[in-house]
């Protein structure tokens, strides 16, 4: 799996209901032709990573078809999820206040 390309925003929780912080992230990825997700065009990940002090994880994520943004009912291997939630630990400090 390669991560082609992402954008991460922070999202807001006025009224303080869940602990932590929450981050969005569109990751466009690309997977091997010979994966069973190999979709024409490329896939994206949406995924919602929370951050609680010194830990954080990767509470959910959802596969789309770049080309018209369908979903596609599927999930990533163990080592592609290990991937992701490493990127997302990595980069949620780049996200907008």
């Amino acid at each position: 799996m390669e991560i082609e390309a992402y954008t991460v925003e922070k999202i807001k929780d006025p009224f303080g209901i869940l602990s932590g912080d929450r981050y969005e992230f569109r990751l466009e990825i690309e997977l091997a032709e010979d994966d069973d997700l190999h979709v024409a065009g490329g896939l994206y990940v949406r995924a919602i990573y929370r951050v609680d002090g010194e830990s954080g994880g990767i509470v959910k994520y959802e596969l789309y078809k770049r080309l018209n943004d369908a979903f596609v009912d599927a999930e990533l291997e163990d080592e592609e999820e290990r991937v992701l939630e490493a990127f997302c630990r990595e980069h949620f400090s780049e996200a907008e206040e």
